[in-house]
């Protein structure tokens, strides 16, 4: 895996009410990046989000936070990529896990959308093509299915949240080597790290 990344997308939901909700861990690492490279998101109504371009390891890098709901994120992130004429192997999405804990943060290539919306969205925008990259960051799991809505919409106490920030902390750390194409050194080092 060599592929460069030339658009970074974070996932969340719009608005005051959802800030904070682990639901937005996702746009808050994108944020956060912006923030890092003194790279501010501006409103982009073309793209249906907020946007920056940005250079990472010397390479230009478009940042995306859809201003979509989270069910239709695919209309954001489809319709920068098209314009740009961006792979979807050189699109790195970040977004919550349920299937990990508060703490952890994972790359990954491609896979299917795990019930996550945002990325079933992002999937059928993109002519089904899965083989976009993720940056997967735990927000652990209620334990019922039928609690998840509730769960993801809702902000984490002090402690899980304390961890949720470490990781993407982390991953931080390593997305110029993501970026780069160095997808086994950026996947040893985040994948070593627990909050």
């Amino acid at each position: 895996m060599k592929d460069r990344i030339q658009l970074i997308v974070g996932l969340g939901n719009p608005g005051d009410k959802y800030a904070n909700t682990r639901h937005n861990a996702g746009a808050e690492y994108v944020e956060q990046l912006a923030a890092r490279l003194h790279s501010p998101l501006q409103p982009e109504k073309k793209y249906y989000g907020h946007y920056a371009k940005t250079m990472i390891e010397g390479q230009p890098v478009h940042l995306l936070v859809p201003t979509t709901f989270m069910n239709l994120s695919g209309q954001s992130v489809g319709a920068l990529a098209n314009f740009f004429k961006i792979p979807v192997e050189s699109i790195l999405v970040a977004h919550d896990e349920l299937d990990m804990p508060p703490g952890v943060a994972r790359f990954k290539l491609g896979g299917g959308h795990g019930g996550h919306n945002g990325l079933r969205d992002i999937v059928s925008k993109m002519g089904n093509n899965k083989n976009f990259y993720r940056l997967r960051l735990g927000i652990g799991h209620p334990g019922q299915s039928n609690l998840v809505a509730n769960y993801v919409l809702n902000k984490a106490h002090v402690a899980e949240r304390n961890n949720t920030q470490s990781a993407i902390d982390e991953a931080l750390r390593f997305t110029d080597l993501a970026v780069s194409g160095e997808w086994a050194k950026a996947m040893n080092q985040l994948h070593s790290f627990k909050a």
